[in-house]
């Protein structure tokens, strides 16, 4: 089939006024509080879990660099200039604080940004104060870091932008707090119930009820009333959930709703249930254990680096193929993956028995298990220690070959028998 539409007749159809993107984001927790989302993920402690989780179980991981030598071969290069870059960003950040930082952001912002320094580096840039700008819908020429003495525009070659889906905007990624609007406004409000609680001893919601035989009230003294009410006894005033003093002969009906009621821990629990799913994390991974057996956790703790972490991985390795790799002379089959193997091999002892399994043989010298447990080498520990009844083609074990206790004690009987003949 044909490619016969070019990229400037699709780029000509939708041009932008303003050429830029609105970035950054907030949430309207209550009336007339607005809260960004890093106040969001420092202040409310289910979004700070999940996104700590999925920031700190992707930076542990090792970036290794291959160079692919046929479709079955591959060879692991050590010294290419692309691993060392990523091993050590620049001079102030390891390459575990960096990747902690991408993942956050993308978790976060669903876009992380990273400059290209001249000094052969990577330095991360804030989403908040980076705006794309652009005329066309597809691709961002220029991208504007803004500062507090101006801004800087770096050309889209001297940057590496991260980014996820967003149904209106391809080329910026839409926060999943934005999905999360509604379950962090509840979590705000019940934690400030919760707080002023504590702090006060009791908080009353009802009504209040003024008798007939009560001077009358003018049209001014009711409205004086009622906001100095509000401002003091509701929402945060500074008597909150005190006990108020009132006039005339008032009355205060209660219609509080009780602890039991309100269900504090359930709520919190839903809170960061909700929270790890939208990010796709298995419930006992972040604590929830209402339903945990040691199976289904060992089993969910292996899905988690293929089903909810594998699709985090492709993406970061891609965009750094696309937009990293390309910068450097010697690419050609060179490609990136993080070293998930080595989170999935699964205990020391299942992997001796499968590979013992495997091979049939021991696998591993005394100077090997020696490294393991951190001891010094020995004269002649390189040599693997192969029982005589395990050849090639033979037993896995010297114990498999052994006979049965029946048929040794039927062999002595037969010799002893002969014996006495």
């Amino acid at each position: 089939m044909p490619f016969v539409v070019s990229q400037g007749v699709l780029e000509s159809v939708h041009q932008y006024q303003t050429a830029t993107i609105p970035v950054g984001g907030s949430i309207m927790l209550a009336d007339g509080l607005a809260q960004d989302y890093a106040t969001i993920w420092r202040t409310q402690p289910q979004v700070r879990t999940v996104v700590s989780f999925l920031a700190r179980n992707i930076a542990q991981l090792g970036i290794h660099v291959y160079r692919r030598m046929s479709d079955v071969d591959r060879v692991r290069i050590t010294d290419h200039p692309v691993g060392e870059l990523l091993s050590k960003p620049n001079g102030f950040t390891t390459r575990y604080r960096l990747i902690e930082a991408l993942v956050s952001d993308l978790a976060i912002y669903d876009n992380a940004v990273l400059a290209k320094v001249d000094t052969l580096g990577l330095v991360r840039l804030d989403p908040r104060y980076v705006t794309p700008i652009s005329a066309n819908q597809f691709t961002v020429e220029t991208y504007r870091y803004r500062g507090t003495t101006g801004y800087r525009d770096l050309p889209a070659e001297q940057v590496i932008h991260f980014r996820g889906y967003n149904p209106e905007d391809g080329r910026w990624g839409c926060s999943p707090m934005e999905t999360l609007r509604r379950t962090l406004s509840e979590e705000y409000q019940a934690g400030q119930y919760r707080e002023q609680l504590w702090r006060n001893g009791a908080r009353l919601m009802g009504y209040l009820k003024r008798p007939l035989e009560a001077p009358e009230w003018g049209e001014a003294a009711r409205d004086r009333f009622r906001r100095s009410w509000q401002a003091q006894y509701t929402g945060t005033g500074a008597k909150a959930g005190g006990t108020p003093i009132l006039e005339d002969g008032m009355d205060f009906v209660p219609a509080s709703v009780t602890p039991e009621a309100a269900q504090y821990i359930e709520a919190r629990k839903l809170t960061r249930e909700e929270v790890a799913a939208a990010y796709h994390i298995p419930l006992p991974m972040v604590g929830i254990l209402d339903h945990a057996t040691f199976s289904n956790i060992q089993e969910q703790h292996k899905n988690l680096y293929q089903d909810t972490l594998g699709p985090w991985l492709t993406m970061m390795t891609e965009e750094l193929h696309l937009q990293l790799l390309g910068d450097f002379e010697d690419s050609q089959d060179i490609y990136l993956e993080f070293n998930l193997a080595e989170k999935l091999r699964g205990s020391f002892e299942e992997q001796a028995a499968q590979l013992q399994t495997a091979t049939g043989a021991p696998w591993m010298t005394r100077n090997e298990a020696r490294a393991r447990v951190n001891l010094p080498q020995l004269d002649g520990g390189d040599e693997l220690v192969t029982p005589l009844n395990v050849l090639t083609g033979g037993q896995a074990s010297p114990t498999d070959s052994a006979p049965e206790p029946k048929t040794v004690l039927a062999t002595a009987m037969r010799l002893l028998e002969g014996v006495a003949e």
